[in-house]
């Protein structure tokens, strides 16, 4: 037997087991770097590089029975991406939008007919929690590259369909700012654990 590989810890092990907890090191920063933001340096694009991992990031995602029932729309165009952001704008919410360097449009496609019948017999809405889970993996992946987004659910979504030619019998769940963050990171506010965890019952 090779020396290096005996014993009760090798130096390979040894070594992959330095690297996964570089790894759990690294995904405990992630989350506590993310977060929502609504400010932006408006004088850097978001590199296209980036902008594929983050998309591929949100491909690999999870979903119900592989339904995958979504499709990103990335607003590039600056006087479109303005006029989206504009949208999202309604009522005096959301104005950082309309500066926002990207905008990412997640719209709800059709899921397949198994997630269908599930999603009746158990009156759950599968499409919206694969939707949600794909949205993470966005935003994570966005972080992971040193860029800040921001979920946005507060919008016109007849003015955004109309804008990016959507159908009109397609839902528009999200929107995702992208962009350079220009804000300092803030504190979480979260709920105790206490409040949010327990163990054998509720």
């Amino acid at each position: 037997m090779n020396e290096r590989l005996s014993g009760p810890r090798s130096e390979v092990s040894n070594h992959f087991y330095e690297l996964k907890k570089m790894e759990k090191m690294l995904f405990e920063e992630l989350v506590q770097q993310r977060q929502s933001d609504r400010k932006y340096d408006e004088s850097r694009e978001v590199e296209e590089d980036k902008l594929m991992k983050c998309i591929e990031a949100a491909r690999l995602s999870p979903s119900a029975n592989n339904a995958q029932p979504w499709k990103f729309v990335a607003v590039c165009d600056p006087e479109l991406r303005s006029q989206v952001g504009r949208a999202a704008a309604d009522m005096g919410m959301n104005k950082f939008c309309i500066t926002a360097p990207l905008i990412v449009a997640l719209v709800l496609e059709k899921q397949g007919l198994m997630s269908t019948v599930g999603s009746v017999l158990k009156n759950k809405e599968y499409r919206l929690i694969d939707v949600g889970i794909a949205a993470t993996h966005f935003c994570l992946q966005a972080t992971a590259l040193g860029l800040g987004t921001c979920m946005v659910g507060w919008f016109d979504e007849k003015k955004v369909k109309k804008l990016l030619g959507i159908p009109r019998s397609k839902r528009i769940p999200l929107l995702i700012t992208v962009g350079y963050p220009d804000n300092p990171q803030h504190d979480k506010k979260r709920k105790a654990l206490n409040e949010m965890f327990s163990r054998d019952k509720y």
